[in-house]
């Protein structure tokens, strides 16, 4: 089965530009909201759940301030990845977090919730 793309984003109000990247970019902002542990090496990056989960992924894209695209090294289909982008919304002045993830058809609701669930952790820890 194809997984199908899914696309959501996140309003941040009063979100730092520095802290949101830095959340969305480094190891350190990842473990705080994301994974247990992360550990990057150059573009390879390892992320830790539990004891026992360890997937690897690639950095594929990076536009500093922006975004950041990444592929799981495990994954079969070559256009899937998932991308954590920051928009920066002028008339508000607060920022949009937007993901990009794929899923099969029928993951898609559970793929939601899971992202739904990350970005409430990641709002609660930088105080978003």
């Amino acid at each position: 089965m194809k997984k199908e793309k899914i696309h959501l984003e996140y309003m941040l109000n009063g979100a730092s530009r520095n802290i949101l990247w830095s959340s969305i970019s480094t190891p350190s902002g990842l473990e705080n909201w994301f994974a247990d542990k992360v550990i990057s090496n150059n573009k390879t990056v390892q992320f830790h759940w539990g004891k026992t989960e360890i997937r690897t992924a690639e950095i594929i894209a990076l536009r500093s301030q922006s975004f950041i695209r990444f592929r799981w090294t495990d994954e079969e289909d070559t256009r899937g990845h998932f991308e954590i982008k920051m928009n920066y919304n002028e008339l508000t002045g607060d920022y949009v977090l937007e993901i990009v993830d794929f899923a099969e058809p029928d993951e898609k609701q559970d793929m939601k919730e899971l992202w739904d669930s990350q970005v409430v952790k990641l709002r609660r820890t930088c105080g978003f």
